[in-house]
């Protein structure tokens, strides 16, 4: 099956009903349908081996990744972000490549010998095309998207994703036709995220029409949930902290919106407990997933939200952090560094199977072991009723004195604390432990919390030997525009700092 099989079948389904943009002058299915004919013919006549996108999210997203898939070639949208020189550097890693860019970023390609051409250009373009007869007949283990890795603790990896891979992930978690003619989506995570590309195959199939915010700010945000009566969305932790601070006590007042989910980076469990007081009608769901699983692996549903919000039970209300359980056709597996599988509440490394896991790497090849397990490099526990709770990237392990140490448990004590807006803790070297725990803390305006304080109020949270050996405030924290922080980033930050605040050594 080819992605654009899921396409076909939504345009059969509802033909008139509209797929992008506002309810009165949106793209219906039929006309995103005949877009992905047209936009295959540009990319055919120009020799395209992969057509790149360079920009900010639009409506232009689903036309070029379905007009790549008609071609039956791969999509990959790139971080536009990025430094010029390495914007280049990755799309001379791709095969035959044609670049679609927004104006802003067309210039970067200039003199490369890279073909490059504007949206405007490649719109004009496709409007004049011949449409290509038929979708590319191609192999269903061909490559259909390819997406590099945001690079939080090294180089980005090239990821790619087969048209069985993304297939099945849309199969197993989305009912044709399901949405309702008056459903749409709004559309905020970037282009170049699994979660940007997952949301165009779920949405077509469902039949929800989408809506791009291109530019995030939490007025705009909730402006467009309001005036385009949107039913469902999905954001990053940061943005949903931004939209709660911006609420600031008062409620959201979107009667429209019955679905959030959230994902791509650990949510603050002070952000989510604000965000379903100012949401009090909307169901949340944390999707858990990665870019080499096609997105979502499992899910904390929005019954599961409201369980635990209401419990007393201190295992059922800790899975407010959880990842909630497997979704239908993936499998779990915890086990220790040596491969051994572990017991129900004991943390190891977290591996998954199914048929939406990919595991394959440009340039480097498949990572699955014999029997097609991915080792995801999280670390990991499963609850005994089966809930998923992340504890975060083996490479973020710190270790002093021997002791393994999540900064995730330390990271969640020291945000409880009410004057506290943000935390990222590291592993610095220490002659001594190995590694200090360091915490970069911060502030929220007008606080005048001392190292001390964070540290007194984590030592009733956590053993002592957890407890911060160090705390640096700063202004911010280096972070993905998906929210994870850029834990390498911070590391040589702090190193670098000769006279640490405030820090207790």
């Amino acid at each position: 099956m080819n992605l654009t099989t899921i396409l076909d079948m939504a345009t059969a389904s509802h033909p008139d009903r509209n797929a992008l943009g506002s309810w009165y002058d949106g793209t219906t299915y039929l006309e995103l349908r005949e877009h992905a004919a047209h936009g295959s013919r540009v990319l055919t006549d120009l020799d395209a081996g992969t057509v790149v996108f360079v920009g900010t999210n639009g409506p232009i997203l689903p036309v070029l990744a379905f007009s790549a898939a008609w071609a039956g070639i791969p999509i990959a949208p790139l971080n536009y972000r990025l430094p010029g020189d390495q914007l280049v550097a990755l799309v001379r890693r791709l095969e035959r490549p044609v670049v679609v860019a927004d104006d802003d970023y067309l210039h970067t390609f200039a003199g490369s010998g890279i073909t490059a051409m504007s949206v405007d250009e490649f719109t004009s373009r496709l409007r004049a095309a011949e449409p290509s007869p038929a979708p590319a007949e191609v192999d269903e283990d061909a490559v259909a998207v390819v997406l590099f890795t945001s690079g939080t603790t090294s180089a980005p990896k090239g990821v790619l994703l087969q048209h069985s891979h993304l297939i099945s992930y849309v199969l197993q978690t989305v009912d044709l036709g399901s949405a309702q003619e008056t459903d749409a989506a709004l559309v905020s995570t970037p282009p170049y995220h699994i979660a940007g590309m997952g949301t165009i195959l779920t949405n077509i199939y469902a039949g929800r029409r989408m809506v791009y915010l291109a530019d995030f700010s939490p007025a705009a945000w909730l402006d467009l949930v309001r005036a385009e009566r949107i039913s469902s969305a999905m954001v990053v932790p940061t943005m949903l902290a931004r939209i709660v601070d911006h609420l600031d006590g008062a409620p959201a007042d979107t009667p429209d919106l019955r679905s959030v989910a959230y994902g791509g980076a650990r949510m603050p469990l002070p952000v989510l407990e604000r965000a379903l007081t100012a949401f009090p009608h909307t169901g949340f769901v944390n999707a858990y997933g990665l870019t080499e699983t096609s997105s979502t692996i499992a899910l904390l549903g929005p019954d599961d939200h409201r369980a635990a919000m209401a419990s007393d039970d201190p295992a059922v209300r800790a899975r407010l952090v959880s990842a909630g359980r497997p979704v239908p056709g993936i499998e779990v597996l915890i086990r220790t560094e040596d491969g051994v599988p572990v017991a129900p509440g004991e943390t190891g490394l977290l591996w998954v199977r199914g048929a939406q896991v990919s595991g394959r790497y440009l340039e480097k090849g498949s990572v699955l072991d014999e029997d097609g397990w991915f080792p995801t490099n999280d670390r990991a526990r499963l609850d005994q009723a089966g809930y998923l709770f992340i504890e975060g990237r083996a490479d973020d392990t710190i270790i002093r004195g021997g002791e393994n140490i999540a900064p995730a448990e330390v990271e969640d004590a020291v945000l409880t604390h009410p004057e506290v807006a943000d935390v990222a803790v590291v592993g610095l070297p220490d002659d001594e432990w190995g590694e200090r725990i360091t915490a970069a803390v911060v502030r929220v305006a007008g606080s005048e919390l001392t190292a001390d304080d964070v540290r007194a109020w984590a030592r009733q949270q956590v053993r002592g030997s957890r407890t911060p050996d160090d705390v640096v405030f700063v202004d911010d924290l280096p972070r993905t525009p998906t929210g994870k922080v850029v834990r390498r980033h911070l590391i040589d930050e702090l190193t670098a700092t000769t006279a640490v605040p405030e820090a207790v050594r």
